[in-house]
């Protein structure tokens, strides 16, 4: 497989990118040039296997156990990527937990550890990012085509954290637009991973809810991060993308 040259030069990390939108993000940065760290909990096995993937590609790459719910690890992750890689021009914030259910069945519990991983976690890291990178860096967040609709019942607590990242994105691109320093959001629709499988048993119901009538694919939603963290949009910043297939039209 040839890979670009878009992110030659450039470091990236990527959180939550063992597996799903995020691995597919590991792999597409890596394609475009530029070596990679991922962050991961417990799928270990699964991040070694991104690790291999990216320098197979000729790239450098580094796995971090990080728990972004736990405020320490989730700052430092960012840290230890840059001094493991030289540096950090790029920060793909992707790590998160879905919590669905009635509104009783929410416990404090249920709510800190999502809040602590979605919105906390993302806040963290995006500072520690920002406090290493130099001009011209690229931070991008990954929120959910539930901020611009919510389909149901049940998704009060995580459309709540996700509708957070959109307001720390944008706030983020005012508070770094003096450094060149972009900042913006990539909102995924139903996207085919272990987590949520276009075959699952809630999938048909989600894919018709799109304009296109099917799931989309984490490579898919890769593409749009790739294009976020290039040289072609500089001048983008502050700004929601969707990829989800007509699902907010």
């Amino acid at each position: 497989m040839t890979s670009g040259t878009e992110l030659r030069g450039r470091t990236a990390l990527v959180t939550g990118g063992s597996r799903g939108i995020g691995a597919a993000t590991a792999r597409r940065l890596a394609r475009e040039g530029a070596d990679v760290a991922v962050t991961y909990v417990r799928s270990e096995e699964a991040a070694e296997e991104v690790v291999r993937d990216v320098e197979a590609l000729g790239r450098r790459a580094v796995a971090l156990r990080a728990d972004s719910g736990d405020a320490a690890q989730a700052a430092d992750a960012v840290r230890r990527a840059a001094e493991e890689l030289g540096g950090l021009d790029v920060l793909v914030g992707n790590a998160a937990v879905g919590l669905t259910g009635p509104l009783e069945s929410l416990s404090p519990a249920d709510v800190d550890r999502l809040l602590a991983v979605n919105v906390r976690g993302l806040f963290l890291a995006a500072r520690s990012a920002a406090a290493v990178m130099g001009d011209g860096g690229r931070i991008i967040t990954v929120g959910s085509c539930v901020t611009a609709r919510v389909p149901g019942p049940g998704a009060t607590l995580y459309a709540m954290s996700k509708a957070a990242v959109v307001g720390l994105t944008k706030a983020l691109a005012r508070e770094l637009a003096g450094r060149g320093i972009t900042a913006n959001v990539v909102h995924p629709g139903p996207t085919d991973t272990d987590m949520n499988p276009a075959d699952g048993p809630y999938a048909s119901g989600q894919a018709a809810a799109t304009a296109l009538g099917r799931f989309g694919t984490a490579e898919e939603v890769a593409s749009m991060v790739a294009f976020l963290a290039g040289p072609g949009a500089a001048y983008v910043t502050g700004a929601e993308f969707s990829v989800d297939g007509g699902y907010a039209a």
